[in-house]
């Protein structure tokens, strides 16, 4: 029941393709959270932080973990069958002891750690309650191979795990990210791929040499591919339509006709069919 419930927190709105410039905020917390939150799953970084900032002045709770997890995206959180893998923060989420949740999925721009604990600290100072501010910095996430950026994702969640287990049943916690260097999967072969559509282009090419910058001192004729197959097979229609333009003209310029074959008949013959 409680992995459930956190799976659904977490991949609210999964099936739509997410951002590349997008990170996910999660928000939990032992205490209610109030109902006038905005539950949009594409926001901005200032809509998010102001609903955030509003909830957190009334200093709900005695103690704050602030969880910073560079690079990471919403499709990190979850594969594509939707399983949590984090499982750690999953099971915090859907925590018997946690009653309020927020979470959006897509948010555009930063999420910085500072000006939240700092928001925390006066506005429960304001209120003359003592309260404990803790900002965890997870390993920044590598930006691409699959296989390493789960791999740390992984060990960033044992990490994370350590930490929530000391939370107490007086608590909130935000899990936020800076999402400006996320990039997608790319496989090896896409270099090899894009020199080969270069080679492929019907103007002429540069041939690229594997001494860099010796393309330089190279004659015009070594350095550049001016013979493409666009143009032998040009060369090679232009000779057939050539070779049937000269036989048609041939054959009408062999043609002969007799001075007399126009003149008018004045024979018997003619007279008689009159």
């Amino acid at each position: 029941m409680q992995l459930s419930i956190a799976a659904t927190v977490l991949a609210c709105t999964g099936a739509a393709q997410a951002f590349s410039d997008s990170s996910p905020f999660y928000m939990f917390s032992s205490s209610e959270l109030p109902t006038s939150l905005n539950h949009k799953q594409l926001q901005t970084s200032n809509s998010v932080l102001a609903q955030a900032q509003k909830y957190l002045s009334t200093c709900p709770t005695q103690y704050y973990i602030l969880v910073s997890q560079p690079n990471v995206h919403a499709d990190d959180i979850h594969d594509v069958e939707f399983r949590c893998t984090m499982p750690n923060l999953c099971r915090a989420i859907g925590s018997e002891t946690t009653h309020g949740r927020f979470s959006v999925r897509e948010v555009i721009g930063k999420v910085l750690s500072q000006p939240l604990a700092d928001h925390i600290t006066v506005s429960c100072a304001e209120k003359g309650k003592a309260v404990k501010v803790e900002e965890v910095a997870l390993p920044r996430l590598p930006s691409t191979k699959e296989a390493k950026r789960a791999e740390t994702l992984a060990d960033n969640d044992h990490e994370l795990g350590q930490r929530l287990e000391t939370l107490g049943d007086d608590y909130t916690v935000i899990f936020f990210s800076d999402p400006n260097e996320f990039k997608a999967y790319e496989p090896d072969f896409a270099e090899a791929v894009h020199m080969n559509l270069k080679r492929q282009s019907k103007s002429p090419v540069l041939i690229h040499s594997r001494l860099g910058n010796s393309t330089r001192t190279l004659p015009l004729f070594e350095k550049y591919q001016f013979f493409t197959p666009g143009i032998f097979m040009v060369f090679v229609a232009l000779v057939v339509m050539l070779s049937i333009l000269t036989v048609g003209l041939k054959a009408l310029v062999s043609l002969e006709v007799s001075y007399g074959a126009f003149d008018k008949d004045m024979g018997p013959a003619a007279q008689k069919n009159k």
